[in-house]
């Protein structure tokens, strides 16, 4: 026994020992990590594949549909402008919501059935997406209309009410443009419109409008949406001064005219 310990120790501090203990950790390290590495690699290609394909897919829709007036490679032309660092988010509104690919040049696009697919518009997003950086499509949370309702309104009557009227009825401007209603907008659409600025309307990045302010914003537009005026009729949202003047001069003047039949049939 003594003579096997002495043997089992000279081997232990034998110089080979240590190197043989060295190579014998990097082995199972590294093959541990060779294993790890290589699941990993066999998801992303997956992913990476997918996103490819789907910019791919968006590329050829937009040279069938856009090219015409953004440029083969959305540099911009004398009827369009460049869509590089526009954003994703810029995209979907567009698209999703109809006013393109526009029927025909004017002060303003106009609402119109959408032309593609749920897929199309994705596709053609992430296309453009992938073309700069730029505003992102916002996440469910970030539209759920579950913010405060009563601090969103305060908001769009800073931000907004100028435009689109006090309660979303929308409003005219000038050269022919007008501010769109906002009764029966998506919340997606009301978030993407305050982070591009789509045609005439400012944008509201983040340093303006938090995400948590923008949230706010679209839970008093779905309140005043599903929430009918108390007051009766509102008279398209026109406001207190302008149903007062509606009154003064429709309520009195019929109360005049009438005045004025009693007063000539009574002769």
């Amino acid at each position: 026994m003594a003579f096997m310990k002495r043997n089992l120790n000279g081997s232990r501090r034998h110089p080979m020992a240590a190197i043989l203990v060295i190579a014998a950790g990097l082995a199972v390290s590294g093959g541990g990590y060779a294993a790890a590495t290589a699941a990993v690699e066999n998801v992303k290609p997956a992913t990476a594949a997918a996103s490819a394909a789907q910019v791919d897919e968006g590329h050829k829709l937009f040279l069938a549909n856009c090219a015409s007036c953004h440029g083969k490679n959305a540099e911009g032309t004398a009827n369009a402008p460049s869509l590089i660092g526009v954003g994703a988010a810029a995209a979907e509104f567009q698209v999703d919501s109809g006013r393109m690919p526009a029927q025909a040049s004017g002060p303003q696009m106009q609402v119109k059935p959408v032309q593609f697919t749920a897929e199309q518009i994705d596709a053609i997003a992430a296309y453009v997406g992938s073309l700069g950086v730029g505003p992102e499509i916002p996440t469910e949370e970030m539209i759920a209309a579950n913010g405060n309702a009563s601090k969103g309104g305060e908001l769009f009557r800073i931000n907004c009410a100028m435009c689109h009227n006090a309660v979303g009825a929308g409003g005219a401007l000038t050269e022919g443009k007008f501010a769109p209603a906002l009764v029966g907008v998506p919340a997606d659409h009301i978030y993407e419109a305050m982070l591009t600025g789509p045609q005439n309307m400012p944008v509201f990045n983040d340093a303006n409008l938090t995400p948590e302010e923008k949230k706010d914003i679209i839970t008093y537009l779905k309140y005043v949406e599903t929430n009918p005026s108390a007051g009766g009729y509102e008279l398209a949202g026109l406001g207190p001064v302008a149903e007062g003047l509606f009154i003064w001069i429709i309520g009195f003047g019929i109360i005049i005219a009438l005045t004025i039949w009693l007063g000539a049939k009574s002769n």
